[in-house]
């Protein structure tokens, strides 16, 4: 195989998340008196990390004062970590994925917006948190995706040249990471992708499930 480690996308990618999302967003939002969010929208704000869904969430005509956005973040954390990981799914294909990638000696991460506090939590809680060696968090650097940072900051916990490394996430902001990075990266099309569906000419693989991206890496050649 090409590679020597892989970075996973957590929500969208790895875990449907959103039903916990959407959950912490409506008590946010009572809690500080703001209308609600459908599901549907909620899932569209998801990709940026918390504070980026926060302000979505509490943004109609014009966006929150600071205060506002700052007693919604504070709701949401309180919320969010009580229903982290109880309506949450582990896509189809996922499991299967993640063995044939143990199994084939690759070093496997997870580079992930969401905040250390509920990024190590979920993963136990999903009984995935033994297939990482790596896990970066949306606070772990000074950036988030789609910066590079936080592939290149994987990549040097890895020891592991960019280019040998492949990032697999479900939109934009993974493809732009991975890309400025020098990470080639295979995008899932189910996920959360702020609305916009990732294309199969954005990234180097378009695959159905993560088993499906295994079985793509080992043929992949560099340009």
């Amino acid at each position: 195989m090409h590679f020597q480690s892989v970075t996973f996308d957590l929500d969208g990618t790895l875990l449907d998340t959103i039903a916990d999302l959407a959950e912490a967003c409506r008590l946010m939002l009572a809690d500080i008196g703001e209308p609600p969010r459908s599901q549907a929208e909620v899932h569209s704000f998801v990709g940026k990390g918390m504070a980026v869904l926060v302000e979505r969430c509490l943004t109609h005509a014009q966006p929150p004062s600071a205060e506002k956005l700052q007693a919604g973040i504070e709701a949401f954390k309180h919320h969010y970590a009580a229903v982290n990981g109880r309506f949450t799914l582990i896509y189809p294909g996922v499991h299967e994925g993640l063995q044939a990638w143990r199994e084939s000696g690759v070093k496997m991460g997870v580079v992930t917006n969401k905040p250390a506090m509920f990024t190590d939590a979920l993963l136990e809680r999903m009984g995935l948190a033994d297939y990482f060696s790596v896990v970066v968090s949306g606070d772990t650097t000074a950036y988030k995706k789609p910066h590079p940072e936080p592939v290149l900051h994987a990549c040097r916990l890895f020891e592991v040249p960019p280019a040998y490394n492949l990032h697999i996430g479900d939109s934009e902001n993974d493809i732009a990471a991975a890309r400025a990075a020098g990470s080639p990266t295979f995008c899932v099309p189910y996920g959360y992708n702020e609305g916009k569906p990732v294309d199969s000419a954005d990234c180097d693989a378009l695959v159905s499930d993560l088993l499906s991206a295994y079985r793509q890496a080992l043929t992949f050649k560099t340009s």
